[in-house]
């Protein structure tokens, strides 16, 4: 499903500290560690991705914190 050209989306933690992932237009699911992205693209196809991949690829963005963020930003009132 994902194709070696699209972009991998992580974006920001949710409450529960859960990132969605998208490659393309495909929702990937719901990852709550690195591995989990990982497991997500090799079951869509990407077999070569690793955790070494995902920290330096340019085609993975990610949004609300980098590879090692996996919990929700606080308010400044929380």
């Amino acid at each position: 499903m994902a194709s070696d050209r699209q972009t991998i989306v992580i974006y920001p933690p949710a409450g529960d500290g859960g990132r969605r992932v998208r490659a393309g237009p495909h929702f990937l699911g719901m990852a709550y560690t690195l591995l989990d992205v990982v497991e997500f693209l090799r079951l869509a196809g990407m077999e070569d991705a690793d955790d070494g991949w995902l920290r330096q690829s340019p085609r993975v963005e990610w949004r609300g914190g980098g590879p090692d963020t996996w919990t929700a930003a606080r308010g400044l009132h929380d």
